[in-house]
């Protein structure tokens, strides 16, 4: 019965995973790039990888809410309890919001701390922002704060997919995976 539950189509699939892909990259990155003591060739390839992976984030994640607004969600198998079916909807909508807060939060911290993002600056895109210290700080404890959130909230959504997958058998894993049943 649960492989016979819709899914989501392919294209929301590919958008899901490929996010997914970015953003469990952009962590260890993230988290290591900003350790003391790390080798100064290491800290620059990570700052590098961490900023541009950062701005082709955004716009996949912009390119998948698009997508997620104007195809709606297969229905939740009928057995979700409703508490379920409201937590799903507010750790979602709170995954998409964290996942535009962190690009744009980390883009602020960079430019006006007065760094370069280069594959911007490659295809001639302006700063956004004036340089200054004072904001690329707030920026920074924003995106700090944000990232640790957004870890917590792949936690749990992470757990929960797991948690349907492994033990209720319920068809919600399916509609996500990659791969199986063909469309």
């Amino acid at each position: 019965m649960a492989d016979r539950q819709p899914r989501y189509g392919a294209t929301a699939r590919f958008l899901h995973w490929l996010v997914a892909l970015g953003v469990l990259l952009m962590i260890p990155a993230g988290l290591i790039m900003v350790r003391d003591g790390l080798p100064r060739a290491l800290q620059d390839v990570l700052f590098l990888f961490h900023k541009n992976i950062g701005v082709l984030l955004l716009l996949i994640v912009v390119v998948r809410i698009i997508w997620r607004m104007t195809h709606p969600a297969p229905p939740l198998p009928p057995q979700i309890p409703m508490w379920q079916r409201r937590i799903a909807a507010l750790s979602h909508l709170a995954l998409y919001a964290l996942l535009v807060v962190m690009p744009v939060t980390g883009y602020l911290r960079v430019r006006a701390g007065g760094y370069p993002i280069e594959a911007l600056d490659a295809l001639g895109i302006p700063t956004l922002v004036a340089r200054n210290k004072s904001f690329a700080e707030a920026a920074s404890e924003m995106h700090e704060i944000a990232a640790f959130l957004l870890i917590a909230l792949l936690a749990l959504h992470i757990g929960a997919a797991l948690h349907h997958a492994l033990i209720q058998h319920d068809g919600v894993w399916s509609r996500m995976w990659p791969i199986g049943r063909r469309d």
